[in-house]
């Protein structure tokens, strides 16, 4: 049965080859003389054109036996597939256009985008023709970007977020968390992933009330009231550089559902602080344009901070939230505050 399928293979590729280059009906009448047609199916048809009596005599002797034969053909013994054609990339790789498997009383045939399955295990042949199997390949290993936006606000030592009655007390929006992400991550097994990585990350801690102003105080982060001006931002920010690392599950990829299953994932970071400093928008009491403020605060913070991350994402979208374990501040430098963030990943 291996050999008419592999026939079958061949005339669909010449089929295909044929239709592009087909001569007009005039050139083909006279071609027809010196050839050898093949119709299948209703429409499918292979024409064989040779340009001397000699290889046309030889043709007509020739069987399917013979012409399989004349391929020359190799079997992976281990694997039981056999590569038919192939195209031969500029950059040395090669793409399969043709590919047969035979496994015992089971033949699969890949053409293109269509696999033919043959199952003569029973007492009749079954030949099944479907679309093939072009779901891209998941890669063992592979590099990303991407990019973090969320907001960030502190956990007190009571585990609670500060109250608007604290200075330090921060509102949702406008206290961003930008982060620059160099990713990769290498397949352990189906669906299941280690996710690793270098990126930089942008806090703003902005505060609710307005009125106060961080400042660099002799030993300690100070928070005073301005009451000479009229404030219009106080904030805090603070830059690192960051490495990550998460075991990821995407169920999705267990299933062979793709990116349509639920992923989650989990690890530990750490970082190093690249810079920090408060800032204070004002405009004063008698009328004038908005200026700034702006001072070193980061001696007051901690140079190193470490934490755990987690993601659950669906589809093409993907939530985070990150926990630092350590405090923003050195120890008695400032309020003992934990930052948390939660966000989206682009």
């Amino acid at each position: 049965m291996k050999k008419y399928i592999l026939l079958f293979c061949l005339m669909a590729i010449v089929q295909i080859g044929f239709a592009g280059s087909m001569p007009s009906n005039d050139t083909y009448k006279t071609v027809m003389s010196d050839s050898v047609v093949v119709e299948f199916g209703k429409s499918g048809k292979v024409v064989i054109i040779v340009d001397s009596k000699e290889d046309f005599e030889k043709l007509k002797l020739m069987n399917i036996n013979q012409i399989i034969r004349e391929l020359d053909l190799e079997e992976n013994e281990d694997t039981g597939d056999m590569t038919i054609v192939e195209i031969k990339k500029k950059d040395g790789s090669t793409k399969e256009v043709v590919k047969v498997r035979e496994d015992w009383d089971e033949t699969e045939v890949y053409i293109g985008g269509m696999r033919i399955l043959v199952d003569e295990s029973g007492a009749n042949t079954k030949v099944r023709v479907e679309p093939g199997n072009n779901k891209r390949k998941d890669p063992s290993f592979r590099t990303y970007f991407n990019v973090d936006l969320g907001v960030n606000n502190y956990l007190n030592s009571d585990g609670k977020f500060p109250t608007s009655d604290n200075p330090y007390a921060v509102k949702g929006w406008g206290s961003w968390n930008v982060g620059l992400n160099f990713m990769a991550a290498q397949k352990l097994s189906k669906g299941f992933y280690w996710n690793f990585g270098l990126g930089f990350q942008f806090y703003n801690f902005k505060f609710e009330n307005r009125d106060f102003q961080a400042v660099r105080g002799d030993n300690m982060i100070d928070f005073i009231q301005r009451t000479d001006v009229d404030g219009f931002k106080s904030k805090v920010s603070a830059s690192y550089i960051m490495g990550t690392t998460m075991l990821e599950l995407d169920f999705g990829k267990m299933n062979d559902n793709g990116r349509r299953g639920l992923r989650i994932a989990a690890g530990p970071y750490a970082g190093y602080r690249l810079g920090g400093q408060s800032k204070y928008v004002y405009r004063e009491l008698g009328g004038s344009g908005r200026k700034k403020d702006k001072q070193n605060t980061g001696l007051y913070l901690n140079n190193f901070r470490y934490g755990v991350r987690g993601e659950v994402g669906i589809g093409r979208i993907t939530f985070f939230s990150t926990y630092d374990l350590n405090t923003l501040f050195q120890d008695e430098k400032g309020p003992e505050l934990n930052p948390i963030t939660f966000g989206i990943v682009f």
